[in-house]
């Protein structure tokens, strides 16, 4: 009887046990499941968040894209009123510094006559005086004087002569010029008329557009849109998002890896292309935001 109470109480205790180890493995069971469930959980909010992120940059790009086209339309004819202007403000200048050579040139002229006439006057009263001179060394003197200004006269003729070619060619410099002048003056009135009829065309969508612009800037982290920007300008074609087309990159067409391709589709971490630097996104990322933004 002894030893069957002893084999029970034995027995109870071992039962009591297994009990407890059960209790214990259904218990780390139970925190296992909890942990992969938290593991799950925050990987699942890393997804979330870098496909919002691929969203905004994505649409972000659709709109900079916009932009850059309506700046484009209007972006060679600034400069075509800028350059005419340049062009304009040129043939002023020359007009203005031909008039002045011009008055100067008329001015000489009317100098060189003017000693001309002085000359011929002092010739007059020499050969008057040479009339009554005594001796001929008085003669020789007025002779000499009268000779002087004979060559004083044909000096201011050749001067003349040379000034009025100038000033005629300088006149057909003028007129020249005022028509060129007047010539781009008129296309400046079209151009300006152009801008001004774009400009009031496309304003207010491009302000919209930066509108939508900044607030998707809202949604990327600073870092991300610091280098969002910097692709954009070094970008010739300012593409910093890019679809993968043919398994190849949407803005220099090289070759994606297989495994790069799967991790692009994942969208768990941004991507960039090892040879241009750009962010890949696929068409799940264009599919979403062709549906859900208003681009």
């Amino acid at each position: 009887m002894a030893k069957a109470k002893v084999k029970d109480i034995t027995s109870s205790k071992a039962s009591s046990k297994n009990k407890k180890n059960e209790k214990a493995e259904v218990d780390n069971i139970k925190k296992g499941l909890k942990s992969k469930k938290k593991e799950v959980d925050f990987d699942e909010n890393i997804k979330v968040s870098i496909e919002k992120k691929l969203h905004a940059l994505y649409s972000l790009q659709l709109i900079d894209s916009q932009i850059d086209k309506i700046r484009i339309i209007r972006g060679e004819l600034p400069l075509e009123v800028q350059d005419l202007e340049d062009e304009i403000a040129g043939l002023g200048t020359r007009i203005e510094n031909f008039k002045k050579e011009n008055e100067t040139l008329e001015k000489s002229i009317q100098e060189k006559n003017s000693s001309i006439s002085n000359s011929k006057s002092l010739m007059e009263k020499y050969e008057d005086q040479r009339m009554n001179v005594r001796n001929n060394r008085e003669y020789d003197s007025l002779t000499k004087e009268i000779e002087f200004q004979n060559l004083e006269i044909q000096l201011c003729e050749k001067r003349i002569k040379e000034y009025t070619i100038s000033l005629d060619n300088k006149k057909i410099d003028v007129d020249s010029s005022q028509q060129l002048f007047d010539e781009r003056k008129k296309d400046l009135e079209v151009k300006n008329s152009e801008l001004k009829d774009i400009t009031a065309e496309t304003e207010k969508e491009e302000k919209t557009l930066e509108i939508k612009s900044e607030k998707n800037q809202k949604f990327i982290e600073e870092r991300l849109l610091a280098a969002y920007k910097r692709i954009r300008i070094n970008a010739r074609n300012g593409l910093a998002v890019v679809l993968v087309e043919r398994d190849a990159c949407g803005g220099c067409f090289n070759k994606i890896p297989p495994q790069r391709h799967l991790d692009i589709r994942m969208h768990k971490k941004i991507i960039v292309c090892e040879y241009c630097g750009r962010i890949l996104v696929d068409n799940g990322i264009k599919e979403y935001v062709d549906e859900n933004f208003n681009i």
